[in-house]
């Protein structure tokens, strides 16, 4: 199921890959610059501390595993939910997460960095050093507020996630049952433009069809999807990229980012998740209920661990991301496919050889192994999002 995880059990962080890299893997995983647009570490951070420039097995990114893995750009998650937007700490929880980053990065000046725009990743990578750059999943710490937008942007924040689980005042959310907006909101199209403006990459991960459409066509820039799997293997599934968005995220010049989470590669997983969100939906509106009645809330650990036993995570091999990676390469080519891999953001629901930021070495031979060119793997592993990345600062600045 979809869970922002606040840990993963040390066993699976260091559960052996389904199988191992040969030095050619391993060499190219370190040569080439790997940019991961989706890790969510802060979150797990806010509710227990990890020193992550030491080895952390309680999470699946930390410094160790990722220089052994040949990580480069981590984007770390800026995540906030569709009940923080309720009760309005949604502003508040992610000026702490970016907090918590910036401190990573002061506390270890040697392992990281902060990144803030692709023309610094060859400099600041220099000595090893893995770059951190921001992504906002869920604009709801921008509130109503557009000038908001400005004051994330200065703090690093260089792509929003316009939605989450649930319709917020910018847009649909896929997992929504009701649609608020059929699109994107008058404040939303504000925030598009104003994006553009300033230079952050628009994601349309997460978000309805009816909005990721609007969305697309607005922007002014390339726009990105920072974690999404494709449809065509999830029918139903409206989390996942239909072909028909993901082509005209290309034609826009964007790019797709493919995660590695089994809720996303996998039709049973991904249909557990998509009830899941409602059914956290509906939970949430009865305890609203409880509360407003004086009557005692329901547990929300009770629903979670009652969901998780009812819904087992099936068992998924590497092949399940190859075989996305394939479809997408086919649908709209090599420039426009990457990875954001959703690490500490899925409950360490991974599959097999793809369990931690030390796994890129197998994605990198799996791909070898399907017949594709060195440079065409450099593309997917982090060319293309820092080429869409430039192009987006390019068209602010004009």
């Amino acid at each position: 199921m979809r869970l922002k995880a606040v840990a993963v059990s040390i066993l699976i962080a260091l559960a052996s890959p389904a199988f191992a890299a040969d030095t050619t893997a391993r060499q190219l995983a370190q040569d080439a610059i790997i940019v991961d647009t989706h890790i969510d570490a802060p979150g797990g951070l806010m509710s227990h501390w990890a020193d992550l420039g030491k080895a952390s097995p309680k999470f699946e990114f930390d410094y160790p595993r990722a220089r052994d893995g040949g990580l480069d750009v981590a984007f770390m998650s800026i995540y906030t939910s569709a009940k923080q937007d309720a009760d309005g700490s949604a502003r508040q929880v992610a000026h702490e997460m970016i907090d918590a980053v910036e401190a990573l990065a002061a506390r270890h000046p040697d392992k990281f960095a902060l990144l803030h725009s692709p023309k610094d990743v060859e400099r600041l990578r220099q000595g090893g050093r893995v770059l951190l750059p921001l992504g906002m999943e869920n604009a709801a710490p921008i509130g109503d507020d557009l000038s908001q937008l400005q004051v994330f942007f200065d703090r690093g924040v260089r792509y929003i996630t316009l939605a989450h689980s649930a319709a917020n005042r910018l847009a649909d959310s896929s997992y929504g049952v009701e649609r608020k907006w059929h699109g994107l909101s008058p404040f939303g199209k504000q925030v598009v433009a104003e994006m553009n403006r300033l230079g952050i990459m628009v994601d349309v991960s997460h978000i309805s069809d009816e909005s990721a459409h609007e969305t697309i066509a607005l922007s002014k820039a390339p726009v990105i999807a920072s974690h999404s799997a494709f449809r065509h293997f999830t029918p139903g599934f409206e989390r996942n990229i239909s072909d028909e968005l993901a082509k005209a995220v290309a034609e826009k010049g964007g790019v797709v980012q493919i995660p590695f989470g089994t809720a996303f590669v996998d039709p049973v997983s991904a249909a557990n998740t998509q009830a899941h969100f409602r059914a956290i939906n509906e939970f949430n509106k009865r305890n609203a209920e409880l509360k407003a009645a004086g009557k005692p809330l329901e547990s929300e650990e009770a629903f979670e661990a009652a969901w998780a036993k009812a819904h087992p995570a099936p068992v998924t091999k590497i092949d399940a991301v190859l075989d996305q990676i394939d479809y997408a390469v086919k649908l709209i080519g090599i420039d426009h496919v990457g990875i954001g891999s959703d690490f500490d953001g899925v409950g360490g629901e991974l599959p097999d050889g793809l369990r931690t930021v030390a796994d890129f070495p197998n994605l990198v031979a799996g791909l070898q192994a399907r017949g594709y060119k060195d440079e065409d793997i450099r593309k997917i592993l982090g060319e293309n999002l820092l080429r869409v990345w430039a192009a987006v600062e390019v068209a602010a600045a004009q």
